[in-house]
């Protein structure tokens, strides 16, 4: 009989998409309380749009780093 293989887990998959999900909102949260400080510091608003997107473009980073850990480096 095959043996079954570790990575056909279903909640190794919950959780993969739970750590995506979450790392995203935590990423651009702090983004946005970073940018609501740089905004209320130096008076200008639109470090808050900046802070999200610095969230954002750090979360899909971090992102690619938990695909790369989950997949093993795996290209297929």
């Amino acid at each position: 009989m095959k043996k079954p293989n570790s990575n056909d887990n279903p909640w190794r998959a919950v959780a993969l998409v739970s750590a995506i999900g979450a790392d995203l909102v935590v990423c651009m949260g702090v983004g946005y309380f970073l940018g609501t400080y740089l905004s209320k510091w130096m008076g200008n608003s639109l470090w808050i749009v900046a802070g999200i997107m610095v969230g954002f473009i750090v979360g899909v980073v971090s992102i690619i780093y938990i695909l790369r850990q989950f997949t093993e480096g795996n290209n297929g």
